[in-house]
C-alpha cells in the first residue's frame, strides 16, 4: 500500500496511486472485520443484545461498503482531473510496483478464499459403494448389495424427519423385518430405528432427532452397510449462511486485484503507444468496478440491517406446518439474526384447546437455521 501510493506519486501514475489508496481500504476492512468478530464474541451472551450479536458482521460489511464507495468517488475524481491535465509517467519504476501490488492482492485473496464468505458449501465422504443425491425433501444414499440397490433417505418435507428405504433395483424385495438402521453420532450416541411398510417403501417408526449428521449402519439380510449423512438437508438452502463481514474483506482484496490488473494494463499501453490517457482511464474503470462491488454489498447488508424478509422459503415451510396441523396462521414474521440463523414470530389460531406454544415449538424446531421462535396461540371457542 505504502509503496504504491509513494511510488505512484513520485513516478506520475494515477492508476498506481488509485490502487494504493484502495489497498488502504483493504487494510481498513481487515481491521473492521477483526474488531467486529472480537466485539461479537465478547458480547455473545450479553442480554442487552436481545437477538444476539449476529448482525455485527453485517454492520461491519455495510461500513466497508461505504468506504469502498468513498474510495471509488475519490479515484474517479482524480482520474478525470488527470485526463484534463496529463503529467509524465516513469514507467520503469511504476510498472514493477503495480506488479508487486497485484501479487499481494492475489496472496490475500487466496488466504481468505477458504472461509465461507460467499455461500454455503457442502462436502461428502463416501466409500466406493455409496452415492449421495438430493430429491425434493430428501437426502438420499444408495446402498449396493448382491441382491440389489437400495436407497436410504431422510424425508422431512412437511413432516417430522424419518428414514425411508426404497428398492432401486427391479425385482429386488425387502421387508420391514429384514432391516434396521443404527445411527452413530460424533459423540458416540447410538439409536436403533425399526421400520414398517408404507406404500411402496419402508419408513422408520420413530422420528430422527436433529441434527442429521451421523453415520447410519444399515443391517440387511446380506450384511451390514455404513453410510454417512451430513447436516445440510434441503432446509439449509432456505437460510442465508453468508458471512457479510468476511465477504466485505474478501471483496476488498478482489477489487484490489482487479484495479491492480487495470493499472498494469494502463501503464503498459501508455508505455508502448504513448497513450498517457490510458493510465487515468484505467483509474476510471477501476473506480467503476469498486463502485459496483460497493453497491452490491451495501444492498445486501442494508436489507439485513433493516430486517427485510430474507426469502419466502422458510416462511412457506412454517405456513405449511401450521396448516397441515389443521390450524390457521394469523401472522408471521421471519428475519435474519446472523449467518445461518433466522428468527420467527408466529401467531396461530386453533380449535384444539390442548395446543399451546410448546406444540408449535416442537413442530418448528426441526427446521435447521430457525434459531429463535416466538409463538402466540389463539384458541377458538367451538360452538
Amino acid at each position: 500500500m505504502v509503496a504504491e501510493i509513494i511510488g505512484g506519486s513520485l513516478f506520475g501514475s494515477l492508476a498506481l496511486v488509485a490502487d494504493g489508496l484502495h489497498m488502504s481500504t483493504h487494510a481498513g476492512a481487515m481491521l473492521i472485520a477483526a474488531l467486529a468478530y472480537s466485539y461479537a464474541r465478547k458480547h455473545a451472551n450479553d442480554p442487552h443484545f436481545v437477538f444476539g450479536t449476529g448482525k455485527l458482521g453485517d454492520l461491519a460489511g455495510f461500513t466497508s461498503a461505504i468506504i469502498l464507495a468513498m474510495m471509488a468517488l475519490l479515484i474517479g475524481y482524480e482520474a478525470i482531473a488527470r485526463l484534463l491535465a496529463p503529467i509524465p509517467i516513469h514507467f520503469s519504476e511504476a510498472i514493477p510496483i503495480a506488479v508487486v501490488g497485484l501479487l499481494v492482492n492475489i496472496v490475500s485473496a487466496w488466504l481468505l478464499s477458504g472461509d465461507d464468505h460467499h455461500g454455503h458449501s457442502h462436502g461428502h465422504d463416501h466409500t466406493h459403494d455409496q452415492h449421495a443425491e438430493h430429491e425434493h425433501g430428501e437426502e438420499m444414499q444408495l446402498i449396493k448389495t448382491p441382491s440389489g440397490v437400495f436407497a436410504l433417505s431422510i424425508f422431512e418435507d412437511g413432516v417430522p424427519p424419518v428414514f425411508r428405504m426404497k428398492v432401486s433395483t427391479e425385482g429386488a424385495e425387502l421387508s420391514a423385518q429384514d432391516m434396521t438402521v443404527t445411527t452413530i453420532r460424533p459423540d458416540g450416541t447410538r439409536q436403533v430405528f425399526a421400520f414398517s411398510r408404507t406404500s411402496d417403501f419402508l419408513e422408520s417408526t420413530t422420528d430422527i432427532p436433529e441434527p442429521h449428521a451421523f453415520k447410519a449402519v444399515v443391517t440387511l439380510p446380506d450384511g451390514v452397510h455404513a453410510v454417512q449423512f451430513e447436516e445440510h438437508g434441503h432446509d439449509t438452502h432456505s437460510v442465508d449462511t453468508r458471512d457479510h463481514n468476511m465477504r466485505a474483506a474478501y471483496m476488498h482484496v478482489i477489487a484490489d486485484a482487479a484495479v491492480s490488473v487495470l493499472a498494469i494494463i494502463g501503464l503498459l499501453l501508455a508505455q508502448m503507444f504513448g497513450w498517457l490517457w490510458m493510465d487515468p482511464l484505467a483509474g476510471i474503470v477501476g473506480a467503476l468496478v469498486i463502485a459496483n462491488w460497493s453497491y452490491g454489498l451495501m444492498r445486501d447488508t442494508g436489507a439485513i440491517l433493516m430486517d427485510m424478509s430474507p426469502n419466502d422459503t422458510m416462511a412457506n415451510k412454517i405456513r405449511e406446518t401450521v396448516e397441515m396441523a389443521g390450524d390457521k396462521l394469523v401472522d408471521l414474521h421471519v428475519w435474519r439474526l446472523g449467518p445461518g440463523h433466522l428468527g420467527a414470530v408466529v401467531s396461530v389460531s386453533t380449535k384444539e384447546t390442548l395446543r399451546g406454544p410448546a406444540f408449535y415449538h416442537a413442530q418448528l424446531r426441526r427446521f435447521q437455521g430457525l434459531s429463535h421462535i416466538s409463538v402466540e396461540v389463539h384458541t377458538l371457542q367451538v360452538v
